[in-house]
């Protein structure tokens, strides 16, 4: 490999000839083998997207401010829309585990646009004092996180979140009037349409909703143009508002300067506050994925309440096996976002005065979470929600001997005579409307009355 020598204020390292970064990116390429996980992929393509944003976005500024001029900010701007576009993706190779504030992935995408600028432009254009100008990487990177954050947000997690909400809705609609065994610590309970099963899962969902776009809104506050440490020492007293205007024509996005470049700075509240919303949207998912499983489960000896679509054989051993692995396949996806959320809480306890210094793994895992659940949730609504069958003959077969329908009795014959009533169906194995004739002199047609399950899924009082 040939070798181009470039210099900072460290003094000169050798790049490789091709490379469109600089010093500050090379040293930390040697420094930060660590994980091999890279912004640009597999979670953080919007995270390199942002950068292109805030570089473009600030070159405008500082352009309109009479500080940067046209020819060089003009450049730039063509430089990072191009990054915003991903035509340099592979110039972004530093791993996510490295210097707290990110400063090294600001100077990478500073060095990558200043070298295409200078070629294009057929001029000097410098990483730090062009490109960075009016910035310092603890604002940069703390509004990367949050336009990344709203990109992913608003392109992925919420358009399929509602997907799977009229997944659920459509499915709900189909499945009314099918009354099943209700089910209370795993044991048979009153009975319950499938419709109104469903409809819990669509009342979390929605719920969740709100809470999610609560949060991201806080995203729309941007601390670019606090720079160093929130005094905005080096930049134009206008830049933050021309800044946000300018991310807000190129992103079509709604953002704002912060109210309080201190807390943007030193703080990662806000992705803190939609990480916990994200946490609380996986518990959802894994809940309805559990019960999707349950239900499922057998086909001979479990519930058999539902049939799942047969997507691959389910045992390398096993012929004829089939398991649930739209579910599965969920909940662990699931199960990595609240491992994620717990990261980002540590790292939330880690703004030391004026800079929080774990924002490269705030950014990795908040934009993980993101993506696990914006991806997971089309496979739930596609391939397990939409598609499932249900059992028609099991759910009926299991509801009449259900003995906890003698629960509709209690005001009749109280509860000490219909708990014997429900104790002896389950003994003997009998269905309860025999027993509870047996037992309390009551006519069959009065007990098919009262004992009817349909009827019994509406509430209210019996008899």
């Amino acid at each position: 490999m040939k070798f181009r020598i470039e210099k900072d204020s460290l003094g000169e390292v050798k790049v490789p000839q091709k490379a469109l970064w600089g010093a500050q990116t090379q040293r930390a390429l040697d420094n930060f083998k660590i994980s091999g996980i890279k912004f640009a992929f597999p979670f953080g393509r919007s995270f390199i997207e942002a950068l292109g944003i805030i570089k473009y976005s600030a070159a405008s500024a500082n352009n309109k401010l009479k500080l940067l001029p046209k020819n060089k900010a003009a450049a730039i701007k063509t430089a990072s829309k191009d990054v915003m576009l991903g035509v340099y993706d592979e110039s972004f190779p530093l791993d996510v585990f490295q210097t707290g504030s990110g400063t090294s992935t600001n100077m990478n995408a500073n060095e990558v646009i200043a070298n295409v600028a200078s070629k294009k432009s057929k001029s000097i254009i410098n990483a730090n004092d062009d490109v960075n100008m009016s910035q310092s990487s603890n604002d940069v990177i703390p509004t990367a996180i949050c336009i990344s954050a709203l990109i992913d947000m608003h392109r992925i997690l919420l358009p399929n979140m509602d997907g799977l909400i009229k997944a659920i809705d459509v499915k709900m609609k189909k499945v009314k009037g099918n009354t099943k065994t209700g089910r209370t610590h795993l044991m048979d309970a009153m009975p319950i349409d499938f419709a109104q099963e469903l409809s819990g899962w669509k009342a979390q969902l929605e719920s969740s909703k709100k809470t999610l776009i609560a949060a991201t809104s806080r995203m729309n506050e941007l601390p670019q143009g606090g720079t160093a440490i929130g005094t905005g020492i080096n930049t134009h007293k206008d830049f933050s508002k021309n800044f946000c205007e300018e991310v807000n024509k190129i992103a079509k996005l709604k953002t704002k300067p912060a109210k309080n470049f201190f807390q943007g700075l030193s703080s990662v509240d806000n992705a803190a506050e939609l990480s916990s919303a994200l946490k609380n949207l996986s518990t959802i998912l894994m809940k309805i994925s559990n019960d999707l499983r349950w239900m499922n489960s057998g086909p001979l000896t479990g519930l058999g309440e539902i049939e799942l679509e047969a997507l691959q054989p389910g045992s390398s051993i096993m012929p004829g096996k089939v398991n649930p692995v739209v579910p599965e396949a969920v909940a662990m996806a699931c199960a990595d976002v609240i491992g994620n959320d717990v990261s980002i809480t540590v790292a939330s306890q880690s703004g030391n005065f004026q800079l929080n210094v774990m924002l490269p793994l705030v950014a990795y895992n908040l934009l993980k979470s993101i993506n696990l659940l914006g991806n997971a949730m089309p496979l739930l609504s596609n391939k397990a929600i939409k598609t499932f069958k249900i059992n028609a003959k099991n759910i009926n077969e299991s509801l009449s001997k259900n003995p906890i329908l003698v629960t509709a009795l209690n005001r009749k014959i109280g509860y000490g005579k219909a708990a014997l009533i429900a104790k002896k169906a389950y003994k003997e194995n009998k269905a309860i409307i025999d027993v509870a004739s047996e037992e309390t002199g009551i006519s069959k047609a009065e007990l098919k009355k009262l004992l009817d399950p349909s009827k019994l899924t509406k509430g209210g009082l019996s008899g």
